[in-house]
């Protein structure tokens, strides 16, 4: 009897404890899937819409996120020419050296140089955020994404859906709201369903509707905002896309090309032989 007891317990220890890791998953909400320009098999970037996003990010997350494996002179690819990408690189200090004294050194960017961090080192960024350090940007649509589960995984075999870090960061994005009733925040925190960490995040809500000017005439909107600077991460992260998918349809022709030469070829050289 004792040990049935035990045994009783025992399970509903883990029951328990099974319960508060549900209730622990997350994101609370997942990403719902966008329409992008770069999405499919055939798809690229539209150059307007990155020229949009790394303008917000010079205007509004350069001042806590690094962007550390972009160069000046990628910006090429957003359709700049080299007297834009010098003037721009222009516009920011780098840090270099040592001189003949053995100092370090600060003078204008060159198109060569990659942006710099707001931030000398991760301390200094953890005490400006209430002790979180800002990730870098470089890499984070290829490094945030969400599990799609069963059978949605599946699909995306087929369809080639690789746009879920994308999806995620415009959820994120555009997904800040009141925490629900019952539901604690930590202090100095805010809370957002999509974040994939937890409940809440340190990050205050970045964009707001109104807050940057687009030359072009695009919608200053939150959405529009989200849009502008999640496309310009994913070409951040993968900037030869274009480049990749245009070489895969060349070899899937190939491939099936080679493939009916090697069935025509089986059926000529087996043709003639009894089997």
């Amino acid at each position: 009897m004792n040990t049935f007891i035990r045994t009783l317990a025992a399970l509903g220890i883990g029951l328990s404890l099974a319960g508060t890791a549900a209730a622990a998953e997350f994101p609370h909400e997942k990403p719902v899937e966008q329409s992008w320009s770069f999405a499919g098999p055939f798809g690229k970037y539209d150059k307007a819409q990155l020229q949009r996003g790394l303008k917000i990010y010079r205007e509004v997350c350069s001042s806590c996120h690094s962007l550390s494996r972009v160069a000046f002179r990628n910006l090429a690819d957003l359709g700049y020419d080299e007297a834009q990408i010098r003037t721009l690189a222009a516009e920011y200090e780098i840090q270099d050296g040592p001189n003949e004294d053995g100092d370090m050194f600060t003078r204008p960017g060159t198109p060569s140089d990659y942006f710099p961090s707001p931030f000398e080192n991760a301390n200094q960024a953890a005490a400006a955020n209430n002790g979180a350090v800002p990730p870098d940007l470089s890499l984070i649509a290829k490094a945030r994404a969400v599990e799609r589960g069963f059978p949605t995984f599946i699909f995306d075999i087929f369809t080639q859906y690789n746009e879920g870090g994308v999806d995620y960061i415009y959820s994120l994005l555009t997904g800040y709201e009141e925490a629900p009733e019952g539901v604690q925040v930590p202090p100095g925190t805010y809370y957002n369903p999509h974040f994939i960490n937890g409940i809440s995040l340190s990050m205050a809500p970045p964009l707001s509707d109104g807050q940057v000017t687009y030359d072009d005439g695009s919608p200053e909107t939150l959405d529009q905002y989200a849009r502008d600077i999640s496309a310009f991460l994913m070409w951040a992260a993968e900037p030869h896309l274009e480049a990749r998918k245009s070489t895969g349809f060349v070899v899937m022709v190939f491939l099936m090309l080679f493939g009916c030469l090697m069935y025509l070829t089986k059926r000529k050289v087996w043709s003639n032989i009894e089997h």
